[in-house]
C-alpha cells in the first residue's frame, strides 16, 4: 500500500511535479519574480543562486507562470561543462532551430537570427534561461555575453537569466567574465528557509492532499527542518520518507522518531 493511500491523501504531497498554482509562496520565491519583472523591463542578465535543493528551478518556473503566455516567450536549457559550440548548439535546440552546421560563428549567427525572427513576430518578451549554469567553464563566460548584443549593442531583444550554485558568482567575477557581469542587472540567492517556513511548507503541501488534521508533529516539522538544513529537496525526500515510517508503524501522526529513520536513508 502506498503511503497516500493509507493517510487517503487525494495526491502525493511532496512530488517533483506539483503544479505551480499549488505551490507556496515563499519568500526567496517573491523575490525571484520581483527581479524577473525587472530584468524583463530592461533585458538584462539576472542571476540566482542558492544551494542544491534550496528551489531555484521551482521559484523560476513559478515566476514564469505568472505572466499571460501572451506576454513572454521563454527558451530555456540546462547548461553542461561543454565547449561554447555545445552550448551554442543546445540554444538553438532550445530555440527549434534545424542546425546544419557545427560552426560556432553560424550557429551564434542562426540563434540571433531566430531572436530578431520572434520579436518581429510575436512582439512579446523573450527571456533565455541557462539552468545549472553554474556548469560552464570559464571561457564560456568570456563569450556568452554576445548571444545578446543586437545592432551595436544598442537593442536588448531579450533577458538572460542564469541559474546556478553559489560558484556562479565566483565564476562571473572571473577578469574574463566581466563583460558578462557588467550586464547583470539584478540578482537573488535562495537561502535555506526557516523553521516557521518549514512549519507552513509542510502544512500547506498536506492541506493540498485534502487532509485536514495535523499529520507531522510539531517536533517532528522541527527534525525535518534540522535534517534537511531548510533545504526544500532534502525537506521533501525527508517528509516522504517519514510519512512511510509513521505508516510502517501504523500510526497517524508522524514524529521525530520517524523523520530520524527517514534520514538513515539519505546521505
Amino acid at each position: 500500500m502506498k503511503y497516500s493511500e493509507y493517510f487517503g491523501m487525494a495526491k502525493e504531497p511532496f512530488s517533483d511535479n506539483i503544479k505551480e498554482k499549488d505551490l507556496l509562496k515563499l519568500p526567496g520565491t517573491l523575490s525571484v519574480k520581483k527581479r524577473m519583472d525587472y530584468a524583463l523591463n530592461l533585458g538584462g542578465v539576472m542571476v540566482v543562486t542558492g544551494d542544491v535543493g534550496s528551489g531555484k528551478s521551482t521559484a523560476i518556473r513559478w515566476s514564469l507562470k505568472q505572466y499571460h503566455e501572451s506576454e513572454i516567450n521563454c527558451i530555456y536549457m540546462i547548461a553542461n561543462s561543454g565547449s561554447s559550440n555545445e552550448l551554442y548548439k543546445q540554444l538553438c535546440w532550445a530555440i527549434k532551430l534545424n542546425i546544419k552546421s557545427g560552426s560556432k560563428s553560424l550557429l551564434l549567427k542562426s540563434f540571433k537570427k531566430a531572436i530578431l525572427d520572434l520579436h518581429k513576430e510575436n512582439k512579446n518578451k523573450i527571456v533565455v534561461i541557462i539552468d545549472e549554469a553554474s556548469l560552464l567553464r570559464a571561457d564560456i563566460f568570456s563569450e556568452l555575453h554576445t548571444i545578446n548584443q543586437f545592432n551595436f549593442d544598442s537593442n536588448k531583444l531579450f533577458s538572460l537569466i542564469l541559474v546556478g550554485q553559489n560558484i556562479l558568482l565566483d565564476k562571473l567575477k572571473y577578469r574574463t567574465s566581466m563583460p558578462l557581469a557588467s550586464r547583470v542587472v539584478t540578482r537573488t540567492h535562495l537561502s535555506a528557509i526557516t523553521e516557521d517556513q518549514m512549519a507552513d511548507y509542510i502544512n500547506h503541501h498536506i492541506g493540498l492532499t485534502g487532509i485536514k488534521t495535523k499529520l507531522f508533529s510539531k517536533n517532528s516539522i522541527i527534525a525535518i527542518w534540522q535534517g534537511s538544513g531548510g533545504l526544500l529537496r532534502k525537506a521533501n525526500f525527508l517528509s516522504r520518507g517519514a510519512l512511510i515510517a509513521c505508516m510502517i508503524d501504523k500510526e497517524e501522526q508522524v514524529t521525530e522518531e520517524h523523520v530520524r529513520r527517514a534520514s538513515t536513508e539519505l546521505i
